[in-house]
């Protein structure tokens, strides 16, 4: 198919133009955005472990439970491709804005569903189907936020600063996961574990409508960002973005997937796994799992901002590879950690997530990097979600699945393994790529 390009009114253009995004106001929008994005995410992996299990999979043994419970999970990772192929298109023809807030309701309002779907006792089998069917809601707006507001940030970024506001979006996964936590936490300080699984449960699933107003304010009170502008000025727009993007950008998708393996491989096992493992084989109380969770958290978003400096002054793809390798020694370290009771746990997790800040914090912008703009929306997203597929989908039921049938150790094989691919990936990257 050509690339047929899209035309549109000089007065609309230039009207547009003469909007100028503040910086306050640009990068408030993207982690505002991804917060929400986030916090609906992992309220859903948070319930995957303590909830869902017992509420929609009764009839199995518990670790059959708790696999089932992640089978789940992961269907969110499958849809999120489709919703960045889906949101791409858009957000490369129409504009970042409008395909931002489109994306926000679909997640959002997949996760509100989720909080009022009555249980397996209820309704029977029909019960996780629809489970399933909201997961799947979940990963295809989350497909379509986070490649959006990437951009919302990098594109109306200064020269020189792209990324430090790269990392702004970034934050929104580690304070989202704190306030999932948080919420969780809260909720067992005021009612039994029994009411939890009664009803608590749903607080945190239909209290989110509450942010999807925030997040749409937030939205729609910004103009189109000046990359996108400038692309509708010049008439650079592709009629199909993601038929482009294969046809002429194939390697930067291939090792954009793999640069970003160990950042999912660690997040999910230093979140969801960890909170499972924690609960299920350790048998630490659920407030304390869940505190050792927000703890990592901390650690998760304080190092965002650092590594965003760092970048900043000696390279994105030098502090890539430097975290990188500090991931693969990290792997070498896991059993110990994670067999050597409590006090070792709560060190596991804040090495862990400081880790993943400095990989996440410039994994959006190293993402965005090699595409051109006509396509950059679909390309940042694809290789984000397909990375999500190969890295996080899996990633708590393997390690479950290992740990269970061959010991700790080969977790920690499985994580350097990610650390290695991801580090050939980097290394046969151009500079300007990632």
């Amino acid at each position: 198919m050509s690339d047929a390009i899209t035309r549109v009114s000089p007065t609309l253009a230039s009207s547009n133009s003469a909007q100028v995004n503040s910086p306050a106001r640009v990068l408030i929008a993207s982690l505002v955005g991804t917060t929400i994005e986030f916090f609906d995410f992992y309220v859903y992996a948070t319930a995957a472990v303590l909830v869902f299990p017992t509420l929609f999979f009764p009839n199995s043994d518990p670790t059959t439970a708790l696999l089932a419970s992640f089978a789940t999970f992961s269907i969110a990772f499958f849809a999120r491709p489709l919703g960045a192929v889906v949101f791409g298109h858009f957000g490369d023809r129409i504009g970042r804005k409008t395909t931002l807030v489109a994306a926000l309701l679909t997640m959002g309002i997949s996760t509100v569903v989720i909080g009022l779907l009555p249980s397996y006792e209820s309704i029977g089998v029909i019960a996780p189907l629809l489970l399933a069917l909201c997961r799947f809601g979940q990963g295809f707006g989350l497909g379509g936020e986070w490649g959006g507001a990437v951009l919302l940030a990098t594109e109306n970024a200064p020269e020189g600063k792209r990324s430090w506001y790269g990392m702004f979006p970034q934050l929104g996964a580690p304070v989202g996961l704190f306030l999932s936590s948080g919420i969780f936490w809260l909720l067992l300080q005021v009612m039994s574990q029994d009411a939890l699984l009664s009803w608590g449960w749903r607080v945190p699933f239909i209290s989110s409508i509450l942010l999807i107003v925030i997040g749409l304010w937030v939205r729609l009170s910004i103009t189109e960002t000046p990359a996108f502008q400038k692309a509708i000025d010049k008439q650079e727009r592709v009629a199909v973005p993601v038929a482009v993007l294969f046809r002429k950008h194939k390697r930067s998708l291939f090792l954009g997937t793999f640069v970003a393996l160990a950042t999912f491989v660690l997040f999910y096992i230093g979140s969801a796994y960890l909170l499972s493992y924690n609960v299920k084989v350790l048998k630490i109380p659920f407030l304390d799992a869940l505190e050792i969770q927000i703890v990592g958290s901390i650690a998760f978003g304080i190092f965002i901002p650092i590594v965003g400096k760092l970048a900043e002054r000696f390279g994105r793809r030098k502090m890539l590879i430097i975290t990188t390798v500090l991931i693969g020694i990290f792997s070498f370290f896991l059993p110990g950690l994670m067999t050597g009771g409590e006090g070792s746990i709560v060190v596991f997790a804040i090495v862990a997530m400081a880790l993943m800040g400095m990989t996440y914090g410039l994994i959006g912008t190293a993402l965005a990097a090699p595409f051109p703009t006509a396509v950059r929306y679909t390309g940042a997203s694809i290789t984000f979600n397909l990375a999500g597929i190969f890295g996080a989908s899996l990633a708590p039921y393997i390690a479950t699945w290992l740990q269970a049938n061959f010991g700790m150790q080969y977790v920690g094989y499985y994580l350097g393994l990610s650390a290695v691919i991801t580090l050939i990936c980097i290394l046969a990257s151009g500079q300007d790529e990632v």
